[in-house]
């Protein structure tokens, strides 16, 4: 026998032995790769995007016919259980901005947003905050989306330069079209009068 024909015959046998030992290392090497990969997400924010559908950050705006500017904001909405629901939302916030140069946010832990209805309803925590420190704090709120118009649907606990009020109600509206925002309280009305405020 030749060298060739050798050569020939040693490959026949060490290629096959090579292929074997390359495909062996390639399963050893798998076999150290971690197949069941950790998902980069929280167990309990899985079950509740799964839930359901969700838009994160969605807002709304607007402006009024007086010139008003209204946004409203939240972390987070899916759509209500019945088409009559509307939009829950969470950590929901508007800012109203006055054409004539007046500021008011509101704030709640929750809400729901109906636009066919115009009206938004927040609740839990609800806060509200006047550019003069009034800062107005109750369980549930209507409010307007085309306008600047709101309504307590409860008692409200005022606190700002006077002192501090409490009421049955309260209401955010303009008397007349063109007049000034005003916050009219209504029902027990009663005014704590703190007069080292006054003259801070």
């Amino acid at each position: 026998m030749d060298r060739y024909s050798r050569a020939v015959a040693y490959l026949k046998v060490l290629l096959p032995l090579t292929a074997l030992a390359l495909l062996s290392t390639l399963f050893l090497i798998s076999r150290g790769i971690d197949t069941e990969a950790i998902i980069p997400f929280a167990q309990k924010e899985l079950e509740e995007r799964m839930r359901g559908q969700q838009v994160t950050a969605p807002f709304f705006s607007g402006t009024t016919s007086q010139g008003d500017e209204i946004m409203v904001t939240a972390s987070t909405a899916r759509p209500g259980i019945s088409s009559g629901n509307g939009a829950m939302a969470s950590d929901l916030k508007a800012e109203i901005r006055i054409a004539d140069g007046g500021l008011m946010t509101l704030a709640s832990d929750r809400g729901t947003i109906h636009p066919d209805q115009d009206k938004a309803l927040f609740a839990g925590n609800v806060i509200i905050t006047s550019a003069d420190g009034l800062v107005v704090e109750t369980d549930e709120l209507e409010s307007a989306l085309s306008a600047v118009r709101a309504e307590s649907m409860g008692a409200v606990r005022a606190t700002g330069p006077l002192g501090v009020l409490t009421a049955g109600q309260m209401l955010l509206r303009a008397e007349t079209k063109g007049a000034p925002v005003q916050l009219l309280f209504k029902n027990r009305v009663k005014l704590v009068y703190d007069p080292s405020k006054t003259e801070r």
